[in-house]
């Protein structure tokens, strides 16, 4: 019996169009980008012009695009396309503000609170010792946990190193050591029920959280009225994670887990380029 390497007669290539809805403001910054970046490192030749490498690997992180069907569809192998969106991955990630700078930033502009809040963002399932140590028991799924800081108006500000899955909101604000920032610029922080206990000072709260219920002991309605509050003020944290998951690459990482934080952190410059136009 032999085996087929060669294709199917009849068998051809069908390439189709896609819209990409971005701004031209958000093509026009990582194409210029791309080319300072080729000249800084004074690469003569690559197979497409930057501009359309921006396209491509737009496309990829905003629809979740398979890197051999963009590859088929240019011309181009997989592997170049990888190797690409690596690249814009880790200039863009470069960019990113580290926490320090952003709260030095909200200081400066005469802020004096911000809004905190956790997301797991799904992976695939692995095998073995890696398996146990990104699943979450909240969640009931395998992923990554960030912690993200926003201000008033929903706008992402800073994004969290990637912690294991099994991780809880808490214990990663603890192990950035997120209190003593916020404290150091005189700041305050508002979180959900996630992040009660977090400040251990009663007398000057940085993290302020609403009111845990007990079986014994229910709420009282003041303290209802505050988390309703509290919620409120919230809403518009849950409005930046909307914008920065439309970025659909991350619906289920399929990257490995230590480009995890390098990929967090470029969709957050695109997400605030995209929002801010």
């Amino acid at each position: 019996m032999r085996n087929k390497t060669s294709t199917a007669r009849g068998t051809e290539t069908v390439v189709y169009q896609s819209s990409l809805q971005l701004s031209t403001a958000t093509l026009t910054f990582l194409g210029d980008l791309l080319r300072g970046h080729l000249k800084k490192i004074r690469s003569r030749w690559r197979k497409l012009p930057p501009g359309k490498i921006a396209t491509i690997v737009l496309a990829i992180l905003r629809h979740d695009q398979r890197l051999a069907d963009m590859a088929g569809g240019n011309r181009i192998s997989a592997t170049t396309v990888r190797r690409w969106v690596m690249e814009v991955i880790e200039l863009l990630a470069t960019r990113a503000p580290r926490l320090d700078r952003a709260l030095k930033k909200v200081t400066r502009k005469g802020g004096h609170v911000v809004l905190i809040d956790g997301t797991l963002i799904p992976t695939r399932r692995r095998t073995g010792a890696d398996n146990r140590r990104n699943y979450s028991g909240k969640h009931k799924a395998h992923g990554l946990l960030f912690l993200a800081l926003t201000d008033d108006k929903g706008r992402l500000l800073w994004l969290s190193a990637a912690r294991p899955g099994r991780s809880s909101e808490i214990t990663t604000a603890r192990y950035t050591k997120l209190v003593e920032h916020l404290r150091s610029h005189e700041l305050g922080a508002i979180g959900d029920l996630g992040f009660t206990g977090l400040d251990d000072d009663p007398d000057n709260p940085v993290v302020i959280t609403g009111y845990k219920d007990a079986r014994t002991k229910p709420l009282t309605p003041a303290k209802k009225q505050v988390n309703k509050l509290i919620a409120s003020v919230r809403a518009v944290c849950e409005h930046a994670f909307a914008h920065l998951k439309n970025w659909r690459i991350i619906t289920k990482l399929r990257l490995h887990v230590r480009h995890a934080t390098a990929l967090l952190r470029a969709l957050l410059v695109l997400t605030n380029i995209e929002v801010a136009r």
